[in-house]
């Protein structure tokens, strides 16, 4: 089921700015501010510890700061072929 919401202009904004790439949904933006604000009353250290965790990461990748698959499999121990 579909359904309309009225937000401000200012609250679309910022919606925009958690985006993790250009096409996610307002809808999947607005699940993981749920499941973010649920895990955080259950468990409030973890939480703080992921939010962190996670602001850096973004961070880094606004910066470029990316991994390519070679050095994330050196840096995760992770050798197999095909």
């Amino acid at each position: 089921m579909e359904t309309t919401i009225k937000i401000h202009e200012e609250t679309k904004t910022e919606l925009d700015l958690l985006r993790e790439y250009k096409n996610e949904s307002y809808d999947e933006i607005i699940k993981k501010l749920v499941y973010i604000v649920n895990t955080c009353k259950k468990e409030p250290q973890v939480s703080q510890e992921a939010v962190q965790a996670i602001e850096k990461a973004r961070e880094r990748l606004k910066q470029g700061k990316l991994l390519n698959e070679t050095e994330a499999r050196k840096r995760f121990g992770v050798y197999y072929q095909f």
